[in-house]
Protein backbone atom coordinates (compact mmCIF):
# COMPACT_ATOMS: atom_id res chain seq x y z
CA UNK A 1 0.00 0.00 0.00
CA UNK A 2 0.97 3.52 -0.09
CA UNK A 3 2.45 5.19 2.79
CA UNK A 4 -1.36 7.29 3.70
CA UNK A 5 -4.06 5.85 4.27
CA UNK A 6 -6.65 7.17 2.31
CA UNK A 7 -10.40 7.13 3.24
CA UNK A 8 -13.48 9.22 1.95
CA UNK A 9 -14.36 12.01 4.95
CA UNK A 10 -18.03 10.86 4.64
CA UNK A 11 -19.89 8.35 2.88
CA UNK A 12 -21.66 11.19 1.31
CA UNK A 13 -18.62 12.54 -0.32
CA UNK A 14 -18.06 9.30 -1.98
CA UNK A 15 -21.58 9.31 -3.63
CA UNK A 16 -21.12 13.03 -4.71
CA UNK A 17 -17.36 12.40 -6.10
CA UNK A 18 -18.71 8.86 -8.08
CA UNK A 19 -21.56 11.34 -9.61
CA UNK A 20 -18.83 13.51 -10.34
CA UNK A 21 -17.18 11.02 -11.70
CA UNK A 22 -20.23 10.35 -14.27
CA UNK A 23 -21.39 14.16 -14.64
CA UNK A 24 -19.05 15.13 -17.22
CA UNK A 25 -18.65 16.50 -21.42
CA UNK A 26 -20.61 13.60 -22.96
CA UNK A 27 -23.54 14.41 -20.29
CA UNK A 28 -23.72 18.15 -22.10
CA UNK A 29 -22.33 17.32 -25.65
CA UNK A 30 -23.45 14.05 -26.60
CA UNK A 31 -26.43 12.66 -24.58
CA UNK A 32 -28.46 15.28 -26.05
CA UNK A 33 -27.44 13.86 -29.44
CA UNK A 34 -27.97 10.25 -28.81
CA UNK A 35 -31.17 11.00 -27.68
CA UNK A 36 -32.71 13.15 -30.93
CA UNK A 37 -30.93 10.50 -33.23
CA UNK A 38 -32.16 7.34 -31.55
CA UNK A 39 -36.17 7.76 -31.95
CA UNK A 40 -36.51 10.54 -28.95
CA UNK A 41 -38.75 9.63 -26.74
CA UNK A 42 -38.89 6.00 -27.45
CA UNK A 43 -35.51 6.16 -26.92
CA UNK A 44 -36.17 5.77 -23.08
CA UNK A 45 -36.94 2.24 -23.94
CA UNK A 46 -33.19 1.03 -24.45
CA UNK A 47 -32.24 3.75 -22.23
CA UNK A 48 -34.06 2.20 -19.23
CA UNK A 49 -33.20 -1.51 -19.76
CA UNK A 50 -29.32 -0.41 -20.48
CA UNK A 51 -29.65 0.86 -17.01
CA UNK A 52 -30.82 -2.21 -15.23
CA UNK A 53 -29.16 -4.53 -18.03
CA UNK A 54 -25.46 -3.05 -17.99
CA UNK A 55 -25.26 -0.12 -15.47
CA UNK A 56 -26.97 -1.46 -12.29
CA UNK A 57 -25.41 -5.17 -12.07
CA UNK A 58 -21.84 -4.28 -13.14
CA UNK A 59 -21.68 -0.75 -10.99
CA UNK A 60 -22.48 -2.86 -7.80
CA UNK A 61 -19.81 -5.60 -8.89
CA UNK A 62 -17.12 -2.98 -8.76
CA UNK A 63 -18.18 -1.07 -5.94
CA UNK A 64 -17.89 -4.52 -4.21
CA UNK A 65 -14.52 -6.07 -6.09
CA UNK A 66 -12.92 -2.74 -4.55
CA UNK A 67 -14.32 -2.30 -1.28
CA UNK A 68 -13.06 -6.05 -0.62
CA UNK A 69 -9.86 -5.09 -1.44
CA UNK A 70 -9.31 -1.28 -0.53
CA UNK A 71 -6.71 -1.07 -2.75
CA UNK A 72 -5.77 0.70 -6.64
CA UNK A 73 -7.11 -1.24 -9.22
CA UNK A 74 -3.66 -2.37 -10.29
CA UNK A 75 -3.36 -4.36 -7.00
CA UNK A 76 -6.53 -5.50 -6.78
CA UNK A 77 -6.07 -7.12 -9.82
CA UNK A 78 -2.43 -8.57 -8.56
CA UNK A 79 -4.30 -9.82 -5.51
CA UNK A 80 -6.85 -11.73 -7.26
CA UNK A 81 -4.40 -13.75 -9.57
CA UNK A 82 -0.76 -12.82 -9.98
CA UNK A 83 -1.05 -14.09 -13.56
CA UNK A 84 -3.58 -10.81 -14.63
CA UNK A 85 -1.36 -8.14 -13.05
CA UNK A 86 -0.52 -6.91 -16.70
CA UNK A 87 -4.35 -5.97 -17.60
CA UNK A 88 -4.24 -4.37 -13.92
CA UNK A 89 -2.01 -1.91 -15.07
CA UNK A 90 -3.27 -1.66 -18.75
CA UNK A 91 -6.96 -0.31 -18.03
CA UNK A 92 -5.45 2.68 -15.77
CA UNK A 93 -2.86 3.11 -18.81
CA UNK A 94 -5.69 3.69 -20.97
CA UNK A 95 -7.47 5.57 -18.62
CA UNK A 96 -4.23 8.25 -17.85
CA UNK A 97 -4.10 8.18 -21.81
CA UNK A 98 -8.40 9.31 -21.74
CA UNK A 99 -7.03 11.95 -18.77
CA UNK A 100 -4.36 13.63 -20.69
CA UNK A 101 -6.49 14.66 -23.85
CA UNK A 102 -9.44 15.17 -22.08
CA UNK A 103 -7.11 17.58 -20.52
CA UNK A 104 -7.43 19.69 -23.83
CA UNK A 105 -11.33 19.91 -24.43
CA UNK A 106 -11.38 21.19 -20.63
CA UNK A 107 -8.52 23.75 -21.69
CA UNK A 108 -10.50 24.91 -25.06
CA UNK A 109 -13.58 25.20 -22.49
CA UNK A 110 -11.19 27.47 -20.40
CA UNK A 111 -10.61 30.05 -23.50
CA UNK A 112 -14.05 30.20 -23.85
CA UNK A 113 -14.86 30.93 -20.30
CA UNK A 114 -12.77 34.01 -20.85
CA UNK A 115 -14.38 34.57 -23.72
CA UNK A 116 -17.81 34.56 -22.53
CA UNK A 117 -17.56 37.78 -20.97
CA UNK A 118 -17.31 39.75 -24.11
CA UNK A 119 -18.43 37.36 -26.55
CA UNK A 120 -14.87 37.34 -27.81
CA UNK A 121 -15.54 34.80 -30.88
CA UNK A 122 -17.20 37.24 -32.81
CA UNK A 123 -19.97 37.26 -35.79
CA UNK A 124 -18.45 33.95 -36.95
CA UNK A 125 -18.16 31.37 -34.24
CA UNK A 126 -17.11 28.47 -36.21
CA UNK A 127 -14.29 30.32 -38.36
CA UNK A 128 -13.38 31.78 -34.77
CA UNK A 129 -12.77 28.38 -32.93
CA UNK A 130 -11.15 26.69 -36.60
CA UNK A 131 -8.57 29.69 -37.12
CA UNK A 132 -8.43 32.03 -34.08
CA UNK A 133 -8.47 29.11 -31.47
CA UNK A 134 -7.52 25.85 -32.55
CA UNK A 135 -5.28 26.41 -35.99
CA UNK A 136 -7.29 23.45 -36.98
CA UNK A 137 -4.99 21.12 -39.54
CA UNK A 138 -5.54 17.28 -39.93
CA UNK A 139 -2.04 17.30 -41.55
CA UNK A 140 0.20 15.96 -39.31
CA UNK A 141 3.25 17.46 -40.76
CA UNK A 142 1.75 20.50 -38.89
CA UNK A 143 2.50 19.28 -35.31
CA UNK A 144 5.50 21.75 -34.79
CA UNK A 145 3.25 24.66 -35.22
CA UNK A 146 2.20 25.48 -31.59
CA UNK A 147 -0.79 26.93 -30.43
CA UNK A 148 0.39 28.70 -26.98
CA UNK A 149 -3.41 30.04 -25.80
CA UNK A 150 -4.59 26.36 -25.87
CA UNK A 151 -0.94 25.21 -24.06
CA UNK A 152 -1.65 27.81 -21.30
CA UNK A 153 -5.06 26.82 -20.62
CA UNK A 154 -4.38 23.42 -20.64
CA UNK A 155 -1.35 23.62 -18.10
CA UNK A 156 -3.89 25.79 -16.06
CA UNK A 157 -6.39 22.51 -15.97
CA UNK A 158 -3.60 20.24 -15.07
CA UNK A 159 -2.47 22.57 -12.17
CA UNK A 160 -6.06 22.93 -11.12
CA UNK A 161 -5.87 18.94 -10.87
CA UNK A 162 -2.46 19.06 -8.48
CA UNK A 163 -3.72 21.08 -6.54
CA UNK A 164 -6.64 19.09 -5.25
CA UNK A 165 -5.39 15.88 -5.91
CA UNK A 166 -2.22 15.95 -3.70
CA UNK A 167 -3.84 16.26 -1.04
CA UNK A 168 -5.20 13.50 0.93
CA UNK A 169 -8.91 11.97 -0.08
CA UNK A 170 -10.00 13.66 3.33
CA UNK A 171 -9.19 17.45 2.25
CA UNK A 172 -8.88 16.85 -0.87
CA UNK A 173 -11.20 15.26 -3.61
CA UNK A 174 -13.90 14.85 -0.36
CA UNK A 175 -14.00 18.74 -0.10
CA UNK A 176 -14.00 19.07 -4.07
CA UNK A 177 -16.92 16.98 -4.27
CA UNK A 178 -18.79 18.68 -1.83
CA UNK A 179 -18.97 21.87 -3.35
CA UNK A 180 -18.52 21.18 -7.05
CA UNK A 181 -20.98 18.81 -7.55
CA UNK A 182 -24.14 20.87 -5.86
CA UNK A 183 -22.12 23.91 -7.72
CA UNK A 184 -22.46 21.99 -11.03
CA UNK A 185 -26.40 21.08 -10.72
CA UNK A 186 -27.58 24.56 -9.07
CA UNK A 187 -25.79 26.09 -12.46
CA UNK A 188 -27.43 23.66 -14.52
CA UNK A 189 -30.69 24.57 -13.13
CA UNK A 190 -30.13 28.12 -13.42
CA UNK A 191 -29.08 27.67 -17.49
CA UNK A 192 -32.17 25.04 -17.68
CA UNK A 193 -34.89 27.24 -16.23
CA UNK A 194 -33.93 30.53 -18.26
CA UNK A 195 -33.52 28.52 -21.71
CA UNK A 196 -36.96 26.81 -20.95
CA UNK A 197 -38.36 30.40 -20.88
CA UNK A 198 -36.69 31.39 -24.42
CA UNK A 199 -39.32 32.02 -27.65
CA UNK A 200 -39.46 28.76 -29.63
CA UNK A 201 -37.89 26.12 -26.90
CA UNK A 202 -41.10 24.35 -27.54
CA UNK A 203 -40.13 23.48 -30.77
CA UNK A 204 -36.78 22.46 -29.62
CA UNK A 205 -38.26 19.92 -27.07
CA UNK A 206 -41.03 18.87 -29.26
CA UNK A 207 -38.00 17.78 -31.94
CA UNK A 208 -36.43 16.27 -29.47
CA UNK A 209 -38.90 13.93 -27.15
CA UNK A 210 -40.96 12.73 -30.32
CA UNK A 211 -41.04 9.72 -30.53
CA UNK A 212 -40.39 7.10 -33.25
CA UNK A 213 -41.65 4.13 -32.04
CA UNK A 214 -40.31 2.28 -35.59
CA UNK A 215 -36.95 2.90 -34.71
CA UNK A 216 -37.06 0.31 -31.63
CA UNK A 217 -36.52 -2.79 -34.17
CA UNK A 218 -33.43 -1.36 -35.29
CA UNK A 219 -30.45 -2.99 -33.70
CA UNK A 220 -28.10 0.41 -33.33
CA UNK A 221 -30.97 2.03 -31.02
CA UNK A 222 -30.48 -0.18 -28.36
CA UNK A 223 -26.26 -0.20 -28.71
CA UNK A 224 -26.17 3.31 -28.84
CA UNK A 225 -28.42 3.19 -25.28
CA UNK A 226 -26.06 0.56 -24.18
CA UNK A 227 -23.03 2.24 -25.39
CA UNK A 228 -24.14 5.52 -23.91
CA UNK A 229 -24.93 4.28 -20.42
CA UNK A 230 -21.83 2.59 -20.36
CA UNK A 231 -19.52 5.91 -21.43
CA UNK A 232 -21.95 8.28 -19.39
CA UNK A 233 -21.26 6.52 -16.03
CA UNK A 234 -17.75 5.41 -16.70
CA UNK A 235 -18.42 1.60 -16.42
CA UNK A 236 -14.93 -0.34 -15.83
CA UNK A 237 -12.74 2.37 -15.90
CA UNK A 238 -11.01 1.47 -12.66
CA UNK A 239 -12.80 4.63 -10.85
CA UNK A 240 -15.70 2.91 -9.16
CA UNK A 241 -13.27 0.58 -7.67
CA UNK A 242 -10.42 2.81 -6.96
CA UNK A 243 -13.44 5.13 -4.85
CA UNK A 244 -15.04 2.10 -3.35
CA UNK A 245 -11.57 1.23 -1.58
CA UNK A 246 -11.77 4.69 0.23
CA UNK A 247 -15.01 3.93 1.49
CA UNK A 248 -16.11 3.36 5.26
CA UNK A 249 -16.91 0.14 6.74
CA UNK A 250 -20.61 1.33 7.30
CA UNK A 251 -21.23 1.95 3.86
CA UNK A 252 -24.54 1.15 1.82
CA UNK A 253 -22.85 0.69 -1.74
CA UNK A 254 -26.10 -1.03 -3.55
CA UNK A 255 -27.58 1.95 -2.33
CA UNK A 256 -25.16 4.20 -3.10
CA UNK A 257 -24.91 2.65 -6.61
CA UNK A 258 -29.06 3.75 -7.56
CA UNK A 259 -27.74 7.09 -6.07
CA UNK A 260 -25.03 7.64 -8.50
CA UNK A 261 -26.75 6.15 -11.47
CA UNK A 262 -30.38 8.45 -10.78
CA UNK A 263 -27.93 11.81 -10.30
CA UNK A 264 -26.36 11.25 -13.51
CA UNK A 265 -29.67 10.20 -15.53
CA UNK A 266 -31.21 13.48 -13.69
CA UNK A 267 -28.75 15.53 -15.21
CA UNK A 268 -27.79 14.49 -18.47
CA UNK A 269 -31.87 14.54 -19.23
CA UNK A 270 -31.92 17.69 -17.36
CA UNK A 271 -29.25 19.24 -20.01
CA UNK A 272 -30.67 17.89 -22.80
CA UNK A 273 -33.86 20.12 -21.64
CA UNK A 274 -31.49 23.10 -21.91
CA UNK A 275 -29.58 21.90 -24.90
CA UNK A 276 -32.86 21.58 -27.05
CA UNK A 277 -34.62 24.63 -25.42
CA UNK A 278 -31.77 26.75 -27.02
CA UNK A 279 -31.75 24.92 -30.31
CA UNK A 280 -35.34 25.62 -30.71
CA UNK A 281 -35.12 29.54 -29.88
CA UNK A 282 -32.32 29.18 -32.88
CA UNK A 283 -34.36 27.74 -34.81
CA UNK A 284 -37.18 30.39 -34.67
CA UNK A 285 -34.69 33.16 -34.96
CA UNK A 286 -32.95 31.64 -37.86
CA UNK A 287 -35.98 29.98 -39.77
CA UNK A 288 -33.46 26.79 -40.01
CA UNK A 289 -34.94 23.44 -39.10
CA UNK A 290 -33.79 22.51 -35.48
CA UNK A 291 -32.68 18.99 -37.50
CA UNK A 292 -29.76 21.36 -39.59
CA UNK A 293 -28.76 22.83 -36.23
CA UNK A 294 -28.13 19.92 -34.00
CA UNK A 295 -24.61 18.60 -33.77
CA UNK A 296 -22.45 16.84 -30.71
CA UNK A 297 -19.43 17.71 -29.45
CA UNK A 298 -17.31 20.81 -30.45
CA UNK A 299 -19.55 21.89 -32.88
CA UNK A 300 -22.10 21.81 -29.93
CA UNK A 301 -20.26 23.85 -27.13
CA UNK A 302 -18.05 25.79 -28.96
CA UNK A 303 -20.22 27.07 -32.20
CA UNK A 304 -23.61 26.82 -31.60
CA UNK A 305 -23.68 27.97 -28.33
CA UNK A 306 -21.96 30.94 -29.18
CA UNK A 307 -24.12 31.12 -32.05
CA UNK A 308 -27.24 31.47 -29.56
CA UNK A 309 -25.17 33.70 -27.13
CA UNK A 310 -24.48 36.45 -29.74
CA UNK A 311 -28.28 36.42 -30.71
CA UNK A 312 -29.38 36.62 -27.03
CA UNK A 313 -27.96 40.33 -26.15
CA UNK A 314 -27.15 41.44 -22.87
CA UNK A 315 -28.25 38.50 -20.88
CA UNK A 316 -26.22 36.10 -22.64
CA UNK A 317 -23.26 37.87 -20.82
CA UNK A 318 -24.60 36.28 -17.42
CA UNK A 319 -25.82 32.95 -19.44
CA UNK A 320 -22.15 32.21 -21.30
CA UNK A 321 -19.90 32.43 -18.39
CA UNK A 322 -22.28 30.42 -16.73
CA UNK A 323 -22.49 27.68 -18.90
CA UNK A 324 -19.03 27.49 -19.77
CA UNK A 325 -18.52 27.39 -16.06
CA UNK A 326 -20.49 24.05 -15.66
CA UNK A 327 -18.73 22.60 -19.11
CA UNK A 328 -15.22 23.36 -16.99
CA UNK A 329 -16.58 21.77 -13.70
CA UNK A 330 -18.14 18.77 -14.98
CA UNK A 331 -14.77 17.97 -16.96
CA UNK A 332 -12.42 18.62 -13.73
CA UNK A 333 -14.28 16.50 -11.65
CA UNK A 334 -14.21 13.78 -14.27
CA UNK A 335 -10.68 14.16 -15.04
CA UNK A 336 -9.51 14.12 -11.32
CA UNK A 337 -11.67 11.00 -11.15
CA UNK A 338 -9.81 9.64 -13.74
CA UNK A 339 -6.30 10.35 -12.68
CA UNK A 340 -6.71 8.94 -9.53
CA UNK A 341 -7.03 5.24 -11.32
CA UNK A 342 -3.24 5.70 -12.18
CA UNK A 343 -2.17 7.67 -9.33
CA UNK A 344 -3.42 5.43 -6.88
CA UNK A 345 -1.56 2.16 -8.73
CA UNK A 346 1.74 4.08 -8.60
CA UNK A 347 1.17 4.95 -5.04
CA UNK A 348 0.77 1.05 -3.81
CA UNK A 349 3.52 -0.24 -5.78
CA UNK A 350 6.31 1.76 -6.00
CA UNK A 351 5.30 3.13 -2.18
CA UNK A 352 5.14 7.07 -3.10
CA UNK A 353 4.30 9.41 -1.61
CA UNK A 354 0.41 10.49 -2.39
CA UNK A 355 2.41 14.17 -3.31
CA UNK A 356 5.41 12.72 -4.90
CA UNK A 357 3.17 10.16 -7.10
CA UNK A 358 0.52 13.11 -8.45
CA UNK A 359 3.03 15.99 -9.11
CA UNK A 360 5.03 13.74 -10.83
CA UNK A 361 2.31 12.47 -12.70
CA UNK A 362 0.60 15.47 -13.53
CA UNK A 363 4.17 16.93 -14.78
CA UNK A 364 4.31 13.70 -16.99
CA UNK A 365 0.57 14.22 -18.16
CA UNK A 366 0.98 17.77 -18.72
CA UNK A 367 3.87 17.25 -20.99
CA UNK A 368 2.12 14.60 -22.74
CA UNK A 369 -0.36 16.53 -23.23
CA UNK A 370 1.59 19.22 -25.20
CA UNK A 371 1.09 17.23 -28.67
CA UNK A 372 -2.59 18.03 -29.01
CA UNK A 373 -1.90 21.99 -28.32
CA UNK A 374 -0.67 21.98 -32.04
CA UNK A 375 -2.66 22.60 -35.21
CA UNK A 376 -3.67 18.83 -35.44
CA UNK A 377 -4.08 18.91 -31.94
CA UNK A 378 -8.73 18.78 -32.18
CA UNK A 379 -7.59 15.41 -35.24
CA UNK A 380 -5.66 13.99 -32.37
CA UNK A 381 -8.34 14.26 -30.16
CA UNK A 382 -10.96 12.73 -32.12
CA UNK A 383 -8.68 9.73 -32.64
CA UNK A 384 -7.28 9.21 -29.53
CA UNK A 385 -10.44 9.18 -28.24
CA UNK A 386 -11.67 6.94 -30.92
CA UNK A 387 -9.17 4.38 -29.68
CA UNK A 388 -9.81 4.87 -25.88
CA UNK A 389 -13.47 4.72 -26.18
CA UNK A 390 -14.12 2.86 -29.06
CA UNK A 391 -11.05 -0.19 -28.79
CA UNK A 392 -9.44 0.02 -25.57
CA UNK A 393 -11.95 0.45 -22.99
CA UNK A 394 -14.82 -1.60 -23.67
CA UNK A 395 -12.47 -4.84 -24.10
CA UNK A 396 -10.69 -4.08 -21.28
CA UNK A 397 -14.31 -3.66 -19.26
CA UNK A 398 -14.74 -7.41 -20.80
CA UNK A 399 -11.70 -8.81 -19.18
CA UNK A 400 -12.34 -7.24 -16.07
CA UNK A 401 -15.90 -8.38 -15.65
CA UNK A 402 -14.45 -11.83 -16.78
CA UNK A 403 -11.78 -11.86 -13.86
CA UNK A 404 -14.38 -10.08 -10.87
CA UNK A 405 -16.98 -12.68 -12.16
CA UNK A 406 -15.28 -16.12 -13.04
CA UNK A 407 -12.31 -15.80 -11.13
CA UNK A 408 -12.70 -13.75 -8.20
CA UNK A 409 -15.75 -15.45 -5.80
CA UNK A 410 -18.40 -12.72 -6.32
CA UNK A 411 -20.41 -15.18 -3.97
CA UNK A 412 -19.43 -13.92 -1.24
CA UNK A 413 -20.53 -10.25 -1.85
CA UNK A 414 -24.45 -11.08 -1.85
CA UNK A 415 -24.35 -11.12 1.37
CA UNK A 416 -22.30 -8.31 2.66
CA UNK A 417 -24.02 -6.47 -0.03
CA UNK A 418 -27.75 -7.76 1.59
CA UNK A 419 -26.75 -7.25 5.05
CA UNK A 420 -26.17 -3.14 4.75
CA UNK A 421 -28.47 -2.55 1.93
CA UNK A 422 -31.74 -0.46 2.98
CA UNK A 423 -33.30 -0.38 -0.87
CA UNK A 424 -32.25 -3.65 -3.06
CA UNK A 425 -31.75 -7.16 -1.96
CA UNK A 426 -29.54 -8.88 -4.82
CA UNK A 427 -29.30 -12.48 -5.44
CA UNK A 428 -28.59 -15.29 -8.02
CA UNK A 429 -30.20 -13.01 -10.72
CA UNK A 430 -27.11 -10.63 -10.14
CA UNK A 431 -24.90 -12.95 -10.90
CA UNK A 432 -26.42 -14.23 -13.96
CA UNK A 433 -26.93 -10.92 -15.41
CA UNK A 434 -22.98 -10.31 -14.61
CA UNK A 435 -21.66 -13.56 -15.88
CA UNK A 436 -23.81 -13.76 -19.15
CA UNK A 437 -25.54 -11.03 -19.95
CA UNK A 438 -22.98 -8.00 -19.36
CA UNK A 439 -20.24 -10.46 -20.88
CA UNK A 440 -22.27 -10.36 -24.34
CA UNK A 441 -23.40 -6.86 -24.26
CA UNK A 442 -19.90 -5.89 -23.89
CA UNK A 443 -18.05 -8.22 -26.46
CA UNK A 444 -21.04 -6.99 -28.92
CA UNK A 445 -20.11 -3.04 -27.65
CA UNK A 446 -16.89 -3.67 -28.56
CA UNK A 447 -17.01 -5.47 -32.09
CA UNK A 448 -19.39 -2.95 -33.11
CA UNK A 449 -16.74 -0.32 -32.36
CA UNK A 450 -13.73 -2.20 -34.11
CA UNK A 451 -16.03 -2.60 -37.32
CA UNK A 452 -17.37 0.94 -37.71
CA UNK A 453 -13.83 2.07 -37.45
CA UNK A 454 -12.02 -0.28 -39.95
CA UNK A 455 -14.73 0.61 -42.53
CA UNK A 456 -14.90 4.29 -42.23
CA UNK A 457 -11.54 5.39 -41.44
CA UNK A 458 -8.57 5.95 -43.50
CA UNK A 459 -5.12 4.18 -43.32
CA UNK A 460 -3.35 7.05 -41.68
CA UNK A 461 -5.85 7.17 -39.15
CA UNK A 462 -5.93 3.38 -38.25
CA UNK A 463 -1.91 3.86 -38.49
CA UNK A 464 -1.89 6.32 -35.54
CA UNK A 465 -4.72 3.74 -33.55
CA UNK A 466 -2.10 0.90 -34.02
CA UNK A 467 0.80 3.08 -32.81
CA UNK A 468 -1.74 4.05 -29.24
CA UNK A 469 -2.29 0.30 -28.88
CA UNK A 470 1.48 -0.71 -29.12
CA UNK A 471 2.34 2.41 -26.76
CA UNK A 472 -0.45 1.46 -24.67
CA UNK A 473 1.12 -2.58 -24.77
CA UNK A 474 4.70 -1.53 -23.90
CA UNK A 475 3.65 1.02 -20.73
CA UNK A 476 1.66 -1.75 -19.26
CA UNK A 477 4.19 -4.30 -19.88
CA UNK A 478 6.89 -1.64 -18.34
CA UNK A 479 4.57 -1.13 -15.03
CA UNK A 480 3.85 -4.98 -14.97
CA UNK A 481 7.88 -6.03 -15.50
CA UNK A 482 9.13 -2.99 -12.77
CA UNK A 483 9.88 -4.28 -9.18
CA UNK A 484 7.45 -3.38 -6.86
CA UNK A 485 8.96 -1.31 -3.19
CA UNK A 486 7.02 -2.83 -1.17
CA UNK A 487 6.07 -6.31 0.14
CA UNK A 488 2.14 -5.26 0.80
CA UNK A 489 2.03 -5.13 -3.11
CA UNK A 490 1.16 -8.88 -3.69
CA UNK A 491 -0.17 -9.27 -0.18
CA UNK A 492 -3.66 -10.06 0.06
CA UNK A 493 -5.85 -8.50 2.32
CA UNK A 494 -9.85 -8.65 1.88
CA UNK A 495 -12.41 -7.05 3.89
CA UNK A 496 -15.34 -9.52 2.87
CA UNK A 497 -14.05 -12.96 3.92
Amino acid sequence: MSKEHNEWSSNLSFILAMIGSAVGLGNIWRYPYVLYSNGGGAFYIPYLTAILVLALPFLILEYGVGYNFKSSFAKGITNINSKFQYFGWFLPVVVFIMTIYYSTIIGWDGIYFILSFFKGWGSDPNAFLATNVLHTSADLGDITTFVPIVAISMLACWFIVWLISHRKVSSGLSNVSKVFIPLLFFIMAIIVVFSLTLPGAGIGLNELFKPDWSLLGNFSIWMAAFGQIFFSLSLGMGISFTFASYTKDDIDLVSSTLYVIIGNSLFENFAALGVFSILGYMSLQSGVPVSEIVTQGTGLIFVVYPTVFNILGPVALILGPLFFLTVYISGITSMLSSFEVFSSSVQNKFNLSRKNAVTILCIVGALLSMVFATAPGEFLVTVTDEFVNDISLVISVFIECLIFSWVFNMEKLVEFFNSSSKVLKIGNWWILIIRYVVLIVLIVIWLGGVYEIIISETMGHLIILMLLSIFSLIMSLIFTKLPARTDKWFKVDERIK
